[in-house]
This record gives structure tokens, C-alpha cells and sequence, in this order.
């Protein structure tokens, strides 16, 4: 698979994952400064590593969500939990086993401001209902 390839297949799996708003957002964000960067995440991360067979997408956002809590990287969380909520089927529940394992292993002050973000979240997603 070429570079061109990769982009394309890593473009349809973040719209997949993210929603089309989002990447079109980001899309519209691009500069010539940043612009090298959004080819780089689409084609490395999207369309390498989100479209590898092993694990399913379902797996590979519980990952992520718990991977953004362990860097404490809240815009991230974020974005990962609207769109597991939004475009990936998860309920409130699932986020919030998600938060509740992840407080053993990277710690309680880490998993108390994930209910704040999520429940954050939770009530922006609810209020475009």
C-alpha cells in the first residue's frame, strides 16, 4: 500500500471512529504550519494502527479512553469519549467502567477528573438532543 493509499483508508476510519463533523472541523483548521502533522495522525494513526486486524474497534477505543486518562490528556479523553458515545455505541455505563478500572491503575485523582470531563461530556452530547 502506498502513502496515498494509507491517507485514504486512515481518512474513512477517522470519520468512522470520530464522526464526520469532527474531522471536517479539523479539516478546516488545517494551515500550512500544521498541515504535514494532520497527513502524518491520518495516515499513521488511522491508517495504520486503527485498521489493523487484531483488535476491534470497540477494544481500541476502551484503549484509547484509558490511555488518555493514564497522560492525563483531557481535549483527548474528551474527544474519545464523545465519539465512543456518538459514533461507537458505548452507553454511560461503559464509559464509566472504562474510569473505574483505570482508577486502580493510574489513580484515584486521575479517575475523579475523568467523571468531571465525561459527565461534561455527557451533558453537551445531551443538550444537542
Amino acid at each position: 500500500m502506498d502513502e496515498k493509499e494509507r491517507h485514504e483508508r486512515g481518512m474513512i476510519q477517522r470519520r468512522k471512529v470520530l464522526g464526520n463533523e469532527w474531522v471536517d472541523r479539523a479539516n478546516a483548521k488545517k494551515t500550512p504550519f500544521n498541515a504535514e502533522f494532520q497527513d502524518f495522525i491520518t495516515r499513521a494513526a488511522w491508517g495504520e494502527i486503527w485498521t489493523r486486524p487484531h483488535y476491534d474497534e470497540r477494544t481500541r477505543r476502551v484503549l484509547v479512553i484509558g490511555s488518555m486518562i493514564a497522560l492525563a490528556q483531557w481535549d483527548e479523553f474528551r474527544l474519545h469519549v464523545r465519539a465512543a458515545l456518538v459514533e461507537g455505541g458505548f452507553t454511560q455505563d461503559d464509559i464509566k467502567e472504562i474510569i473505574l478500572q483505570q482508577a486502580i491503575y493510574c489513580g484515584v485523582p486521575a479517575a475523579n477528573h475523568a467523571f468531571k470531563e465525561a459527565a461534561s461530556v455527557i451533558a453537551e452530547i445531551a443538550k444537542q438532543k
